[in-house]
């Protein structure tokens, strides 16, 4: 999506890892999620590994239904057709869920690694790109371009780096409607750094009408559309690195 670059790996030491002599400068990707470079003990060197722990931090994705067991029949008779034969057949195993997943950046060590540190201008960019691409975010899983772009995101830029929200997200579903434990997110908001509650601090982004409780969010939080929720943490971004 932006063309990040990506030709930064090798296997000239044996393993599949990112090459010695190229760093966060040269990599996005290096900067944002960090990396281990490993090194056999030589005379010239003691060996060992070069880490740097990463930025950002994605924690698993968690369904919120419940798995029902359901399956997907396939076959090749497309393919089978073509030389008069018997197709073959196989079994998947699907499930489609919500899930929800919690993404922390430490803008503190964006574009920082060891003697480098990049300009604030590009550390800003990085992270507001990546923003981007969580927003639009898709997948290609097996044949399907899967859309992953978030319904509901609940965050802010906060004085400490912390997943503040993880695990407290619950939904209610019946009859194919859901509905949104606001309860937990509440009491998770009260939370004090200091003497200064999160809340504060904290939006939410919802898509209209995909939630059956969306009037009691919006009562409840400070709400916008995803697209102005991503719009306020990239000017929050700006304003950090300002």
């Amino acid at each position: 999506m932006f063309n990040w670059n990506l030709e930064v790996v090798d296997k000239s030491k044996g393993t599949i890892q990112f090459k010695d002599d190229l760093t966060i400068k040269d990599s996005q990707e290096m900067d944002l999620f960090g990396y281990m470079k490993t090194a056999k003990k030589t005379e010239e060197n003691t060996g060992g590994s070069n880490i740097r722990s990463a930025s950002v931090r994605i924690s698993n994705a968690i369904s919120l239904e419940e798995y029902k067991s359901d399956i997907e029949f396939l076959n090749n008779k497309g393919l089978a057709d073509r030389i008069n034969d018997f197709p073959n057949l196989a079994n998947i195993e699907q499930h489609l869920s919500y899930y929800t997943y919690t993404i922390t950046i430490d803008l503190e060590k964006i574009g920082i690694d060891g003697n480098i540190e990049l300009d604030n201008a590009i550390k800003a960019q990085r992270v507001k790109e990546l923003l981007e691409i969580v927003k639009v975010l898709n997948r290609e899983i097996r044949g399907r371009e899967e859309n992953l772009s978030p319904v509901f995101v609940i965050g802010g830029v906060y004085k400490l780096n912390s997943p503040f929200f993880l695990g407290r997200i619950k939904l209610i579903g019946k009859d194919g409607e859901f509905v949104l434990d606001t309860g937990m997110l509440k009491d998770t908001v009260t939370l004090k750094l200091g003497d200064k509650s999160i809340e504060n601090d904290t939006s939410v982004g919802i898509i209209k009408n995909s939630l059956k409780n969306e009037q009691e969010i919006k009562n409840e939080f400070n709400t916008m559309s995803i697209q102005e929720f991503f719009e306020d943490l990239e000017n929050k971004v700006d304003e950090y690195y300002m």
